[in-house]
């Protein structure tokens, strides 16, 4: 596609620049979340006295009930609803003292197993120690082992247990065998059994078997299982009225934050001035909706989101606009942040790198001016340079045609995943730039940032492989794997996808380790792992192809739940 006489930008040029195309769909949303946008964006909405009377009632019924000495299986029941539902910022101090005594009583055997308490009780307890970092053995599903060493065929009566059992695999560690042959059990008789069971349990286990609990952004399940909590008789009327009000009150303020973003988007005419960018301010917006709902990161996500859009601009800018030479000048301007090296550049890769630049001095702004502080924003700027740097490398191995091996691909995708910026700059906007966190983060490489970034990126691959191979595009993951191993496309697939597994176990193996890292860190960063498999699930990338993130845009910013 010629736009040399078709566009301004390109007027100063003697000679026409065949530029990749990637035909992107305009935005879905148009101006419908402009009627949100508030002139004070850092006040928070707030909800009538009424409402927030009531939710505080609810609330502290709840908390009262979390402390107290309830049966065992009851409050491991209740933790696991409250963080199913999404309220668990409310009750973090409360859940981490609940599961820390039952940590004790377990390792000390001070606590009796109830009744009711097998394969259901074992997996749940087993899930929610692991989920906050306590080293529980797998060991403790071999009781439900027979004398030849396999699952017994009993157990697969307990629909609630395997399935528990289940969700509990989820959170394995490299050489857990155990676990491994607990999933396969359990994922066959949980397949075997969805016809025979109700709608509402088979609609739970269907999407369980396509994104486990451990594996889904929190966020996005919340309405689906509160409709099911709520047809379970034994459910908590408390617990689930608060979770309602909740939803809606925190519904109102992230209405409020992506209608600002909207303004922003409209401000700054981007559709006009970077035409071939992918509009998706609400779909940017999911990202660090996705890391945190909690009302005081709010600016964060805000900020967060602008600098998702600024990522969708320059992966653009190299992947479907510029040409080698013109980028190579581009990624100079921003190793040195320094607009006048692109001063012969078209005026949509200027509004670009302006683009970046007005935000960077918004996140400057908002930051605080301590040491610390400084030096996150450096390794921000950094990572930006970084990022430019891989989206470069890419565009020299496709004006080569080069494709490159599985095992070097990974290397410089690890960093066009974009999840080393994103995960340091969220890190550092949310407050959690402390220099314990900062050595941790920045000086230590940890391999979990290295496999969440490498989950990112494969996936990412999977899921757009087929439509980025239609035009002019670099090698994806599943081409360098198939020249480096000689496969075909679907063992390829098959091969990424038991890396993918075993990234999440080095994630689960790193949240177990990382004691000395405060939990609230380390769940923002397996977030970042959570909304990826979310966003490129089932070989389909729901940023790029809006309809498919469309329902729960619905589901999630624009329709409250009717009590």
């Amino acid at each position: 596609m010629s736009l040399a006489a078709a566009t301004n930008d390109d007027q100063h040029l003697s000679y026409d620049i065949t530029r990749p195309c990637a035909n992107f769909r305009p935005s879905i949303w148009g101006d419908l979340f402009l009627q949100y946008h508030n002139s004070h964006p850092l006040l928070l909405e707030v909800p009538d006295d009424n409402t927030e009377q009531q939710a505080q009632k609810l609330r502290e019924e709840v908390r009262v009930q979390l402390s107290s000495d309830n049966d065992i299986l009851q409050k491991l029941n209740i933790i696991d609803s409250i963080q199913r539902l999404d309220i668990s910022y409310h009750f973090e101090h409360e859940i981490e003292k609940a599961i820390n005594q039952i940590y004790i009583n377990f390792t000390n055997n001070k606590f009796i197993i109830p009744k009711e308490g097998g394969i259901h009780f074992h997996a749940l307890l087993f899930r929610l120690l692991r989920q906050k970092g306590y080293q529980i053995s797998s060991d403790i599903f071999n009781k439900f082992k027979n004398s030849e060493g396999r699952f017994r065929e009993i157990i697969a009566q307990d629909v609630k247990g395997i399935w528990s059992l289940y969700e509990a695999a989820q959170l394995s560690v490299h050489g857990e065998a155990i676990l491994e042959e607990a999933h396969d059990f359990t994922y066959t008789k949980l397949k075997s059994f969805t016809n025979q069971l109700s709608e509402s349990v088979a609609g739970q286990i269907d999407q369980s078997l396509k994104q486990p609990l451990h594996k889904a952004v929190p966020r996005i399940g919340t309405r689906s299982y509160m409709s099911f909590y709520e047809e379970d008789p034994s459910h908590n009327k408390f617990l689930l009225t608060f979770a309602k009000l909740d939803f809606n009150m925190l519904q109102k303020l992230h209405q409020t934050e992506v209608g600002n973003i909207t303004k922003w988007w409209k401000n700054g005419e981007f559709s006009i001035k970077i035409p071939y960018a992918r509009e998706r301010v609400v779909e940017a917006y999911f990202w660090p909706l996705a890391i945190s709902c909690d009302p005081k990161y709010s600016t964060a996500r805000m900020l967060m989101t602008k600098l998702v859009v600024c990522i969708s601009f320059l992966d653009d800018t190299y992947d479907a606009y510029g040409t080698l030479q013109e980028l190579e000048l581009f990624t100079q301007a921003i190793q040195r942040w320094d607009i006048s090296l692109i001063k012969s550049l078209p005026e949509c890769m200027k509004a670009v790198f302006n683009t970046i630049l007005e935000m960077w001095d918004e996140i400057e702004s908002m930051t605080s001016k301590d040491e610390i502080s400084g030096l996150v924003l450096q390794h921000i700027k950094q990572e930006f340079f970084n990022l430019a740097q891989s989206y470069l490398v890419e565009a020299k191995w496709c004006h080569r045609g080069y494709i490159p091996t599985y095992d070097e691909y990974k290397v410089n995708g690890a960093i066009s995943s974009t999840l080393p910026l994103q995960i340091i700059a969220f890190l550092g906007l949310a407050g959690f730039a402390t220099k314990e966190v900062f050595d941790w983060i920045i000086m230590s490489d940890p391999k979990i940032v290295k496999a969440v970034s490498l989950i990112g990126r494969l996936m990412d691959d999977m899921a757009s492989h087929k439509f980025e191979q239609q035009r002019e595009h670099v090698a994806s993951a599943i081409e360098c794997c198939m020249k480096q191993y000689d496969l075909s496309q679907e063992e390829a697939n098959k091969l990424i996808l038991k890396e993918i597994r075993d990234y999440w176990k080095d994630i689960n193996e790193e949240c177990l380790k990382s004691n000395n890292i405060p939990r609230p860190v380390l769940d923002s960063v397996l977030n970042f792992a959570r909304i990826t498999e979310f966003t490129y699930s089932n070989f389909e990338d729901k940023y790029t192809n809006i309809e498919l993130l469309r329902e729960y845009v619905v589901a999630l910013l624009l329709d409250p739940i009717v009590f």
